[in-house]
């Protein structure tokens, strides 16, 4: 398949979307935690690589400015109506997952 680098850039914008809709709109009860445990990434995560990648191209964004692009709102906002508290349990495995994924720590 040969597909142009625009074309290609749009696919991966159309499904960067799609992905934001079904954790924002479709599945926000499937919690932060969860899915760094499960899948070693997170909403926080997505909105922390858009920010990035608008700092990579010279537009300033706050890690904040970032969160409420993604998130559509302020992140706490958000988390008061879609987070709840995790379970001790659930934040040990948070922290091995959190060393791992984000900060590139192994074993």
């Amino acid at each position: 398949m040969d597909i142009d680098e625009k074309t290609r850039t749009e696919l991966e914008a159309a499904a960067f979307r799609r992905l934001r809709k079904h954790l924002m709109e479709d599945r926000p009860e499937v919690q932060n935690i969860d899915l760094m445990n499960l899948a070693g990434f997170c909403r926080n995560c997505l909105s922390r690589w858009y920010q990035e990648a608008a700092n990579e191209r010279g537009i300033e964004m706050t890690k904040e400015e970032g969160r409420e692009a993604f998130y559509g709102m302020p992140y706490d906002d958000w988390k008061a109506q879609s987070q709840t508290d995790a379970s001790p349990e659930k934040q040990a495995e948070f922290e091995v997952a959190f060393r791992e994924n984000v900060l590139g720590e192994k074993g």
